[in-house]
């Protein structure tokens, strides 16, 4: 048996893909991985909205961890705790996006709003609160210039799905925090954890998990934190994890 109680998986760039697809063979080592004990998740950056037609092809009925832990799910359609950016903030980052002409997006509870639809008012409905800010930029140099000028204001968390953009949480949410949530929840350890991932907004849970596997394509920063380094997202890389998991 796998010392390992609890696999959190991010899912762009590490559980799907290059056709946003979970392959056949990924899916068999996922249920055999649950058939063993072993509690299967999603630890995301997206929102939940898009997160429901995975969980129903795997038929999972474990806790989620989305939008980067700004929002955390006992089960699908049960939230445990939610996290949200202020109408203040908000005002901060698009202020700041807009001024460097790049392009920008959010997540609320249930919408999502880009530059091109982006709402002639921030404030949102109390049912509606602002999850999650995004910028991207093509510029490395302005891009490194624009963390820095966000992380400089104090209150947010500041990582990345892609080398392209930056990804905005309320300071000290992150999948890490979210995957404390679950564990406390499930009375599991962090060291019973294994996590899975590619982009900076992974390098939290997995450093802090008991195992964290860093993808092989995933960003460097990610590979020199991780424990081991699978497959890339093409190769079912997940799959491979898994099978290293279980010992077979």
């Amino acid at each position: 048996m796998s010392k390992y109680k609890l696999l959190a998986l991010d899912m762009d760039g590490t559980l799907l893909n290059r056709e946003l697809e979970i392959s056949k063979n990924t899916c068999e080592w996922i249920h055999r991985a649950i058939d063993s004990g072993i509690v299967v998740m999603f630890a995301t950056g997206r929102e939940v909205q898009s997160i429901e037609r995975y969980v129903k092809q795997l038929g999972l009925e474990s806790p989620l961890v989305s939008v980067n832990g700004s929002e955390v799910w006992t089960s699908p359609g049960s939230l445990l705790v939610r996290h949200i950016l202020t109408d203040e903030w908000m005002k901060e980052l698009h202020a700041i996006a807009k001024d460097q002409g790049c392009r920008y997006w959010a997540y609320t509870v249930d919408h999502v709003f880009t530059s091109e639809n982006w709402p002639d008012e921030l404030e949102r409905p109390n049912s509606d609160p602002w999850l999650k800010f995004g910028i991207h930029c093509d510029e490395p140099v302005l891009l490194q210039a624009l963390r820095a000028r966000v992380e400089e204001l104090g209150h947010f968390e500041v990582t990345n799905s892609s080398p392209r953009n930056l990804e905005i949480n309320p300071r000290g949410i992150n999948k890490a925090s979210g995957l404390r949530e679950v564990c406390r929840l499930l009375d599991i350890r962090m060291e019973e954890v294994a996590a899975c991932g590619d982009s900076l907004n992974d390098l939290e849970m997995i450093t802090a998990a008991g195992l964290g596997i860093a993808m092989g394509n995933a960003q460097e920063a990610v590979k020199l934190a991780a424990d081991t380094v699978t497959g890339t997202n093409n190769e079912d890389g997940v799959a491979q994890a898994i099978r290293m998991i279980l010992g077979e």
